[in-house]
């Protein structure tokens, strides 16, 4: 067997490569990253392999937004969302999307069941939340969609039980014919502990940026926040009502993003004046300045000179 042979990549390891490619696409991208795999496997059935298992984990971790065939409505795609294969709940309307991943499309939707649905309780407090956070979202971030979704204690029907909402929110803006991409993620859990008298809030920030005219810089930031001060703020919020624990929880989501943007603007407000100069020595560690200018007096260009048979002719 030839070195060539020896070093060619199996199926399987092409495969992986693909799906790498194909989830570390930035934000809108990954259709012409698709198309670009496809060129270079030259293999129609690796491919598609590829594209089945890699589609749906970008969809998901993107959490893209897709219409329903009828224009009823939207379904974000995302694991919270997910109830079976290809299947996804949108809690406003009441419908599951069966969605065609590699495509990036609703194919069709039907009614949910009862049992994919929360009890009208537990419906009562995700409404409210619902109603609050797109509020905030339309007013926050341009073309934003949030949604929320039951993950835990669905099947409550009364006070005396824990039961966790999840709020996520997605903003994207693309101008690839401008070279530049970018993407906004949140994910915020919401414990409702009984027991404890509290609403537990977690959150999980993440904000992507490409540009790529003439190069290619990506941005890739992620926050996590849980502070226990905002817990108390929100205290005995079990025995308020679904609208004021939604307004009590929506203002905590408002305040640690509009704080972590703020954070970002003001660090790469610095980056011309500041972090770009860090990036590079003011002085050698001998601390004296490279004479670019007459580098002759160095032996180590000499000897190179010398060792090529570049040296000059007396």
């Amino acid at each position: 067997m030839s070195d060539e042979e020896e070093t060619q990549p199996t199926d399987e390891q092409k495969i992986e490569i693909a799906k790498w490619f194909l989830l570390n696409a930035p934000a809108g991208e990954i259709q012409y990253i698709a198309k670009d795999m496809k060129a270079v496997l030259q293999d129609e059935t690796l491919y598609i392999t590829a594209a089945a298992e890699a589609f749906p984990l970008y969809n998901k971790s993107h959490m893209i937004c897709l219409d329903f065939p009828d224009r009823s409505g939207e379904v974000m795609v995302t694991p919270f969302s997910e109830i079976g294969e290809n299947e996804y709940l949108d809690p406003r309307t009441a419908q599951v999307a069966i969605v065609d991943h590699v495509n990036q499309v609703c194919r069709r939707a039907r009614p949910a069941n009862d049992e994919e649905l929360p009890t009208p309780y537990i419906e009562e407090y995700r409404y409210a939340l619902d109603i609050e956070v797109t509020k905030y979202v339309s007013e926050a971030y341009p073309k934003g969609i949030c949604s929320v979704h039951c993950v835990n204690g669905k099947d409550v029907e009364e006070p005396g039980m824990d039961f966790e909402l999840v709020v996520v929110i997605s903003a994207a803006r693309l101008s690839p014919q401008n070279f530049c991409n970018g993407s906004w993620r949140s994910i915020w859990n919401v414990e409702f502990k009984d027991e404890a008298q509290l609403v537990e809030v977690r959150g999980t920030l993440q904000v992507g940026a490409h540009y790529f005219e003439e190069g290619n810089v990506q941005l890739d930031a992620k926050h996590e926040c849980k502070d226990s001060t905002m817990f108390t703020v929100i205290l005995e919020m079990l025995y308020l009502s679904p609208e004021d624990s939604a307004h009590s929880v929506t203002t905590i989501i408002r305040h640690h993003e509009t704080e972590y943007l703020n954070s970002l603007q003001t660090s790469y407000s610095k980056l011309p004046d500041a972090t770009f100069k860090d990036l590079r020595r003011k002085l050698p560690v001998t601390r004296t300045l490279f004479p670019w200018h007459n580098t002759s007096q160095f032996s180590l260009r000499k000897d190179i000179q010398k060792n090529l048979g570049l040296e000059k002719k007396k």
